[in-house]
């Protein structure tokens, strides 16, 4: 029976490259591979087939050859007489090692463990920005041992079970399988007398002091990260990275909305009514803010450029005032004659001119009354 064409055989173009032949021939493999399909013999001929064009197509040398000779010259020029050479786990390793393990020996270095760090901040301090001291729980290098986990004096031994590698390779039919080494975890070594510093961890627990600047702005949820202020990593793997994450207490007066302050403003009858001055707190001091005449509980006044200057950039907020009319309590007998007096003055002329509102809400309540009437 005739070979097919290579290319038909992983499914791709004439020009494809490195990537395509590998995605297609790993498709392939873990699709017809003998394990997955046990006493299946077409399935064991097409993983076969796709290993024979793999072998052939992504190997420059050989793959120039089948494109000018065919079948015949891919032959020749890569194997000679005596056929196919090559193992299978030389493809194995070339395509699947990414998987399952690196090819390389030596022993893996792992990356520290990013670390956070909750920080509380008044709501001033937040704003205008300001340099916080902070100590920081945190693994680090034992110093007794330099962290290699070894008592002084001497020294981590190759690991015998993976020869040093950090890496076991198992035999699971035509897979073969590399994994990390049980005995040494991957570092390729093993201690015999451990530090006793440590225990032979080559860690210790500690506290360090940091410095962190918190820039102008920030608001709760924020995070300021410091470059490898986190666990340290497995020789020679890097430090992690700790992270600052930000919380604003509450504030007694403001309120926080993004950029913009709010507050509410208590003022008196006399002023609601008649209109005036009164002063109003901000972030940077008392300011004056104008009332007019006849102002209801629940305005709102509005303080360009009072509120915060967002740590992203941008134009600086407003100050939101919510005024508040407070009624007088704990009047004399002598104001509350005054108060009744001033009462029965309103009610004695046009009362629609001077409370609006109670006139409207009123005629309201009249009309769903009579609605309400059959």
């Amino acid at each position: 029976m005739a070979k097919r064409d290579y290319y038909e055989v992983l499914g791709v173009e004439r020009d494809a490259g490195e990537d395509a032949l590998k995605k297609s021939y790993r498709r392939l493999a873990m699709k017809y591979h003998p394990d997955r399909n046990p006493d299946d013999t077409q399935a064991e001929e097409r993983f076969k087939e796709a290993k024979e064009a793999y072998e052939v197509l992504s190997d420059s040398r050989k793959r120039a050859a089948y494109d000018q000779f065919g079948h015949d010259g891919a032959n020749a020029d890569a194997f000679g007489a005596g056929g196919f050479g090559g193992g299978f786990r030389d493809v194995f390793d070339d395509v699947f090692g990414d998987i399952f393990g690196a090819r390389g020996g030596g022993a893996r270095a792992y990356r520290g463990s990013d670390l956070r760090y909750p920080l509380e901040l008044d709501l001033e301090r937040a704003v205008a920005g300001d340099t916080v001291t902070i100590r920081v729980p945190t693994v680090v290098d034992c110093d007794a041992c330099a962290g290699s986990g070894a008592r002084p004096g001497t020294h981590p031994v190759s690991c015998e079970t993976c020869g040093g590698n950090g890496q076991v390779r198992m035999q699971q039919g035509f897979f073969s399988l590399q994994q990390t080494c049980p005995r040494c975890k991957g570092t390729g070594t093993v201690i015999t007398d451990p530090c006793a510093t440590c225990r032979g961890a080559g860690k210790v627990r500690d506290r360090k002091t940091l410095s962190v600047k918190i820039p102008p702005g920030v608001d709760s949820g924020d995070r300021i990260r410091l470059a490898g202020e986190g666990e340290s990593g497995s020789r020679p793997g890097a430090n992690g990275d700790l992270y600052v994450e930000i919380s604003v207490r509450d504030h007694p007066i403001f309120d926080r909305n993004g950029r913009d302050l709010a507050c509410e403003v208590p003022i008196s009858f006399a002023t609601a009514t008649l209109g005036g001055e009164i002063q109003v707190p901000t972030l940077d001091g008392a300011v004056k803010l104008k009332v007019p005449e006849g102002t209801q509980t629940g305005g709102h006044f509005r303080l360009r450029g009072k509120g915060v200057k967002s740590v992203r950039g941008g134009a600086v907020g407003d100050l939101l005032c919510r005024v508040m009319v407070e009624t007088p309590v704990n009047l004399t007998p002598r104001q509350k004659e005054l108060l009744g007096e001033f009462d029965d003055a309103l009610r004695g002329g046009d009362e629609s001119a001077h409370a609006p509102r109670a006139t409207s809400w009123f005629n309201g309540v009249k009309r769903f009354f009579e609605d309400l009437r059959p």
